[in-house]
Order: C-alpha cells, then structure tokens, then sequence
C-alpha cells in the first residue's frame, strides 16, 4: 500500500496499533504496520525499561510513543498518601457495593501497595510529562501522540528538531485545528466508537469532516476500526492510514489476564458504554457491575482526573484476585463485538489486509460495465 503515511514513516501498510503492551508494539511494527506505546501511567523508569526491551527485539522497525500532555491536571498528593486525599464518599460507595456482593476485600498489604506504589504516579503534571518525554527521546522512536491535550511547543519543536514526527488524538474538527496550529505532523480522528476516552461525534461524520479542515495534514482514523472492511470505508473517506486499539486487546500478545480476555470474548457491541466512572472523564469501556454502578441514580458524582483512576484501582484489583468477572471493565470500543477469539497480532493484520483488497475489489466491480 501507498498513502501519506506509508511515505511518512517508511512502512508497508497504514495500520497503527495503540497498546500498553510492548509485545503488541514490536509484532505489529514487524508485521508492516507500526506500533504505539501507551505510556499514560508509567513512571520513567517503567518506560525505560518498555523501550529498551522494544529497542532489542523491534529488529529496527518504526515505533511511537503515545502519552499525555494537560493542563488541566495537577500535583493531587501535596506530600499527603494518594488514599488520603480521595472523599470518603465515592470511596465508601463502590468498595460498599463490592462487599454487599460478596465481593473479598484485598489484603491491606496489596491496598497499601497500590496507593502508594503506583497510585502517586497518576497525577498527569507537566513535569511527569516532561519526564516521560525525556525518556522517550534517549530511543530510537519516530512517533509521538499527545493523547490528551495540546503538547508545549517546546516539546514539539524539540521532537520536530530530532526528526520525531508529532500526532494527536482528536473528537471534533475545532480540536484538529488547535493541533495543527501547535504544528502537528498527523491527526488521529477519532468517533465516538472508539475506546478509551472518547468524543460525540460518530466516526462516519468525524472522518471526512477532520479530513477537510486539516487538509494537507494526514489523518488517521479511528474508533470503529477492526477490520479490512472498516479500513477500506475509513481510507474511502479520506484517510491515509488506520489507528486501532480494542482489535489488538484479544491478540494472544496482549496484556489481558485470562478472566478479561474471557469477558472480551464474550462482549458484544453494545457492550462497550460511556462511563465517567473509569477516569472521570467520559471514557468507553466494558459494561459491568462497576460501569453499571457509577451510572445508578443513587451513585455519587464521579472524581474528576486523576482522582477517579486512583479510586478505581482499588476495586479492579478486588474484582481480579476474586475472578469476579461480573465486576471486570477494560477501556474498549464497539468493535469489541468482533473480537471473539484469540489471533496472533500478525494474523490481525493480514486478515484486515487481505479483507481489505476483497472490500476493493468489490467496489470496483461495481463500476464495471
């Protein structure tokens, strides 16, 4: 395949695969595709350790690191334990709700090891940032994604300097645009189908709407993407290559524990909802007992970022050490319905390939005489 984004980054087919699994990262970019590191959450000694691995076995194939860049989170700790500064009340409800169902509480050592240990690293300052971003420029990458704001032109310019080429995530052409002005090299629109956190607006609409108001810059789309089919409509509508997320969570390269994977497998499209219970921000995820909990009508008001995530890690862990799959949830999209059974990463991208070729050439049939 040729596009925009093949001739960008020197790959042989316009699909990316987002992941916070380096396997998933390195069998795509060596698939012909190009993997994204999701590094929200990492600390920089995580990420260290995440690339140099990349680096050693990605056999010299492209890859990008995708991470955020907000004002509009802050230092949340001020010196004080992270369980300390969250309110009782959110915190009594959920943990409340799992215990009436018989739910286990978790070992105080294990609660004790998640708010400090890795709840501290959740508050998304512009210093963990800049951190992370520091980390990511002492490796080879050749992609990097703000997946949540306008990154500092200095961070731009620093990558743009080092030949890095810069792309965001964007729901709404009026954000495409506040990115080009920063001087992005790539939009990744994505509709609302997507998982994680996620927009209104439906990818059909957003797709060649963010295509023509960027134009000449490359867009990527994404939400709702997990096929050859899917490709084929998304690059019909003016895209020059795929971002794919959810597809990848059932590759046996992937980072789910067997009960998840068990839950994805058995999704269905409707299953994927819009929860504020996740983040605190409007985020797509598994419908579940969690999901289902924070949307009650009696529920308190969810915790704005990152307080929420800090809250929720809590009772992910209750639901995972008891197999409590009823109360399991994973960011992912509505294409989580195809994804019924494990394939290896590259067995992913030469379905949605060959799939694709089939979609093309059934288009061109129809304008046969």
């Amino acid at each position: 395949m040729k596009t925009a984004i093949t001739e960008m980054f020197g790959i042989e087919a316009p699909i990316f695969a987002f992941s916070h699994c380096r396997d998933v990262v390195v069998a795509t970019s060596k698939a012909g595709g190009i993997g994204v590191l999701g590094a929200a959450w990492m600390t920089p000694e995580h990420l260290e350790q995440e690339l140099k691995w990349i680096d050693d076995h990605i056999e010299g194939k492209p890859y990008g690191v995708d991470m955020i860049f907000t004002s509009t989170a802050s230092d949340i700790s001020g010196g004080k334990s992270p369980r300390k500064i969250l309110p009782r009340e959110q915190v009594d409800y959920i943990n409340g709700l799992m215990s009436q169902d018989g739910v286990p509480e978790l070992p105080q050592e294990d609660v004790d090891g998640w708010y400090e240990d890795y709840a501290a690293n959740l508050s998304f300052t512009q210093e963990e940032s800049d951190a992370l971003f520091e980390v990511a420029m002492r490796h080879p990458v050749k992609l990097v994604v703000s997946a949540l704001g306008v990154a500092p032109s200095t961070v731009i310019d620093r990558a743009h300097a080092a030949g890095i080429k810069f792309g965001a995530l964007v729901g709404s052409s009026r954000q495409a645009e506040k990115q080009v002005e920063a001087g992005m090299d790539l939009i990744i629109a994505q509709g609302t189908e997507g998982g994680g956190h996620t927009g209104t607006v439906a990818s059909m609409v957003l797709w060649p709407e963010v295509v023509d108001r960027v134009h000449p810059i490359p867009v990527l789309a994404a939400g709702g993407v997990g096929n050859g089919r899917q490709m084929a409509a998304a690059l019909a509508l003016g895209a020059e290559g795929v971002w794919c997320g959810t597809v990848w969570l059932g590759t046996v390269e992937s980072e789910l524990n067997p009960d998840m994977r068990d839950v994805l497998y058995a999704a269905k499209s409707t299953d994927a909802v819009i929860t504020y219970g996740y983040t605190g921000k409007p985020c797509r995820a598994l419908k579940s007992k969690f999901t289902e909990a924070w949307a009650a009508e009696d529920a308190p008001k969810p915790l704005k970022v990152p307080l929420q995530s800090i809250l929720s890690g809590e009772p992910f862990r209750r639901a995972e050490r008891s197999h409590r799959k009823d109360w399991m949830t994973y960011a992912a999209g509505q294409v989580v319905g195809q994804v019924n059974e494990p394939k290896t990463v590259k067995q992913v991208v030469y379905d949605m390939l060959t799939e694709y070729v089939d979609a093309m050439e059934r288009m061109e049939s129809l304008l046969q005489d």
